[in-house]
């Protein structure tokens, strides 16, 4: 008896400590459960405020944006299908047409940000290999390559995920994924000063 209750109460922790899925959570936010925000808030608020961060390069604006897709969540979480796309999708494409509408309204006044991204790897990585100018060529591609720049280098989405986010088709993500690779090289490449050539040393007898 004693092995049996042992081993029931070893089960118990077991499911206790799975992860919740995000749509567990959300029929648990649909039921009005405040803890189930909390954790898709945890869960998703790091990721949305990086794609806003560097879509952007401000973090005034990627702040407002990250707020501005969890209250569109608890506004319309029924919306969501999961059929039609992962949660990720989803929520970065609330935030790519929040982002957008933010940057066309204020283009030429967003306060941006030396540092992008804090706390992040490739953030520690953007710095330690000139940041001023990665950044300045990701900001400076059109807005449609920059957001599937964003979204598949720097987010990790898939070409499915990317295309459900931005509401185009799979084809077009890749074609504006290779010109937005292409135009973000050759802008660094331009703006990577020269190495100085050092004068031949003269031979002396």
């Amino acid at each position: 008896m004693e092995c049996r209750g042992r081993g029931g109460s070893s089960e118990r922790r077991m499911t206790e400590t799975v992860t919740p899925s995000d749509h567990d959570l959300l029929l648990g936010l649909r039921d009005g459960d405040e803890a189930a925000f909390t954790a898709l808030y945890r869960r998703w608020q790091g990721p949305l405020y990086r794609y806003a961060l560097r879509v952007s390069g401000s973090p005034a604006l990627a702040e407002d944006v990250t707020q501005e897709v969890f209250m569109a969540l608890l506004r319309r979480n029924e919306g969501y299908d999961p059929q039609r796309g992962e949660l990720s999708s989803y929520l970065h494409g609330i935030a790519r047409n929040l982002a957008r509408r933010r940057i066309e309204r204020e283009r030429g006044h967003l306060p941006l940000s030396d540092e992008a991204g804090t706390d992040d790897p490739l953030a520690d990585l953007v710095r330690r290999e000139r940041s001023d100018l990665v950044w300045e060529g990701l900001l400076g591609l059109p807005l449609h390559y920059r957001e599937v720049v964003v979204l598949c280098d720097l987010q990790g989405l898939s070409y499915e995920e990317a295309a459900s986010a931005l509401g185009c088709a799979v084809g077009t993500v890749r074609s504006r994924l290779h010109r937005g690779r292409e135009q973000l090289g050759a802008r660094l490449r331009s703006a990577r000063p020269m190495p100085a050539t050092a004068p031949m040393p003269r031979m002396t007898r």
